[in-house]
């Protein structure tokens, strides 16, 4: 067990990050006190019934009072609601997070609301699953993962090092970014791909000549890999692409001129072009691997039970 790093951590938000974090913090023994916070009752109850904290509250302020630590965990749109509405219980010296993956908007939606004495430090834990609630998350979903901090102007050493030796703990490779250059960096590497996935999927749902059983029957020839990103939380990328909007525009239109260079080189049979992009786009996937971000696996670390 790891020596306690707060007194009480609140965790507003009990999704599939936040209830990662409240079982990594319970199994290293991090806090004396984790306080969670959700508006469902019902998921709360579920929270409090997988034994995820200390103390359950439909009121985020309430979590947050006397808290050291107050990690937001919900959709980038409600951030700054959320920030307003735990200002008052926000006690000086405490450090205030989140883990949304759009880095700009939510600072401009928190940041105002921060009183004075209280570290607001934004974060993103690079990390996740297509499943979504208290029940999907597990403790070690943040082992080996990246979590990138972005700090605000004037943000003092010693709490940015205890937000640092805290994702640390939890198994996290942590970097610092600005928040802009992360929103970009966020929508090559993960917006984009997301977008990407639920627009193919979409496209398929959509097809006349072709039936949703043979969409099913026929997708593990490469289909299925894009239907796991599709299946993520409605809401969290709603929120995402209109908050990281900018950014992801500007992907997408980057995409859409070498989408149409594919096109162009399929159509006039083009096959050096051709060979050339698949060449290139292998050693992405190698450098991936040896970067220890995935396995080699060939059916990608799924373990197919029967055969099937």
């Amino acid at each position: 067990m790891t020596d306690m790093q707060f007194e009480k951590i609140a965790l507003i938000g009990i999704g599939l990050i936040g209830s990662s974090i409240a079982r990594a913090i319970r199994e290293k023994g991090l806090a004396r006190e984790v306080a969670i916070s959700t508006r469902s009752s019902e998921t709360l109850k579920r929270a409090e019934e997988l034994g995820l904290g200390t103390s359950y509250h439909t009121s985020a302020a309430e979590a947050a009072e006397e808290a050291d630590l107050v990690i937001v965990s919900v959709p980038v749109g409600a951030s700054g609601a959320v920030a307003a509405e735990i200002a008052v219980a926000l006690k000086p010296g405490a450090i205030l997070t989140d883990v949304g993956s759009t880095k700009a908007s939510v600072i401009q939606q928190m940041l105002p609301h921060v009183p004075d004495g209280v570290h607001f430090i934004p974060g993103h834990p690079i990390a996740g699953t297509e499943h979504s609630g208290p029940d999907a998350g597990f403790a070690d979903l943040f082992q080996g993962r990246w979590c990138i901090l972005t700090p605000v102007a004037g943000t003092a050493l010693e709490p940015l090092a205890r937000l640092r030796l805290f994702w640390e703990t939890l198994g996290s490779k942590v970097d610092e970014m600005e928040p802009e250059h992360h929103d970009k960096v966020l929508a090559i590497v993960s917006h984009l791909p997301h977008i990407i996935a639920y627009n193919i999927v979409g496209t398929a749902a959509d097809l006349e000549t072709v039936t949703e059983s043979e969409v099913i029957k026929y997708s593990a020839s490469g289909f299925r890999d894009f239907t796991r990103l599709a299946a993520s939380d409605p809401v969290m990328w709603r929120d995402v692409c209109l908050h990281n909007k900018d950014a992801i525009l500007e992907m997408l239109a980057r995409f859409s001129e070498d989408l149409a260079y594919l096109q162009r080189a399929i159509r006039w049979g083009e096959a050096d072009k051709l060979f050339d992009l698949f060449t290139r786009t292998r050693a992405v996937r190698r450098s991936i691997i040896e970067a220890g971000q995935d396995t080699a696996a060939p059916d990608f670390g799924r373990h197919i039970k029967g055969g099937n």
